[in-house]
């Protein structure tokens, strides 16, 4: 039996041969996987070539896709693998170079508006960039995407105690980091009360 997902159609289309529809499917899809890509990729050429590489391989491996099941947590899974992928590349290169350290380009804030009025907190946004890769992705897809842990589970094709694990030391280290930068910004307050 079919669900009733809204992009059916254009996967029926695409698979007929469609360039319209899956230039709609595109359309369709392209805001939420490039935040999501976009947040887990730091340098922005290299977060476009990740984007395009996705919808490579979904053009690719629709012919696989389980139409019984919803077609946004599958296309979300597909997404983190192309991630996890470029990642992996990125690592093996660092390795082949004996770099000591990697080199990283400050995230560039060209994010939609809704991702902006969901994360305005500046001083959140940059502790969600320094959480470990593992981390991230599940406050991104949970708390930016509002998926279900249990969607989050099927996306990642990890065991729900995992989601549920690492939501809670994600929202650990955020917390203790939050409290830390108060602390600090209390004593610099202190200090400078002191000295008027």
């Amino acid at each position: 039996m079919k669900t009733t997902d809204p992009y059916s159609q254009l996967i029926e289309l695409t698979l007929a041969g469609s360039r319209e529809a899956y230039g709609e499917l595109y359309e369709a899809t392209i805001h939420d996987v490039y935040k999501t890509v976009r947040f887990l990729v730091t340098g922005l050429s290299d977060a476009e070539d990740v984007v395009q590489e996705i919808y490579i391989e979904l053009h690719r491996s629709l012919s696989r896709f389980d139409r019984t099941q919803p077609f946004r947590p599958w296309l979300m899974g597909l997404t983190m693998r192309q991630v996890h992928a470029y990642r992996r590349r990125n690592w093996r290169h660092l390795r082949i170079m004996n770099k000591a350290e990697l080199t990283s380009e400050t995230m560039v804030q060209d994010f939609s508006s809704d991702v902006v009025e969901r994360m305005t907190n500046r001083v959140l946004t940059e502790g969600v960039s320094r959480l470990p890769y593992k981390l991230k992705q599940v406050i991104i897809l949970h708390y930016l995407h509002e998926y279900s842990q249990e969607e989050i589970s099927v996306i990642l094709q990890i065991p729900l105690g995992t989601v549920k694990s690492r939501l809670h030391a994600a929202l650990q280290k955020l917390r203790r980091k939050h409290q830390a930068d108060t602390i600090r910004l209390g004593k610099v307050e202190e200090l400078y009360e002191s000295r008027t």
